[in-house]
């Protein structure tokens, strides 16, 4: 499995933004951008992601920009990780399972299943238990 570069920088700005939280709250993408060395377009893209999923919220205006929409302890890193990836899981049919969209016509006689559900759970519960505040 394969973390992409939406994640890692997605973390990457919920962290700085987690690390600014209580000194000025609300930080511009391009500061964002230039601080954590992500392409400005690319971090855009993130950010609405996470804006939709209510992880992050904006304030318009010249002094505007982004802000933690919970505290950094109230958001977790599966969260994130999650709202930019979508599933977790290690292999297909697995991720599929869970949403009911496709059913593996080997899943009942499949040796190896449980092997690659107690890995989604395992990476779940690890991703689930660390908040922003632990990585600050």
């Amino acid at each position: 499995m394969k973390i992409s570069t939406k994640s890692q920088y997605g973390l990457r700005a919920m962290a700085y933004l987690a690390n600014v939280y209580e000194k000025e709250k609300i930080c511009s993408l391009k500061v964002i951008s230039e601080k954590e060395g992500i392409s400005f377009d690319y971090l855009e893209k993130i950010i609405s992601k996470l804006k939709k999923a209510d992880l992050v919220k904006s304030k318009k205006g010249v002094l505007g920009g982004y802000f933690l929409a919970r505290p950094p302890n109230k958001i977790t890193i599966g969260e994130i990780i999650k709202t930019l990836e979508g599933t977790m899981a290690p292999v297909f049919c697995v991720a599929m399972e869970k949403e009911k969209k496709y059913t593996c016509p080997r899943f009942e006689k499949c040796l190896t299943k449980n092997v690659w559900k107690k890995i989604q759970e395992v990476l779940n519960s690890t991703l689930n238990s660390i908040s922003l505040a632990d990585l600050i």
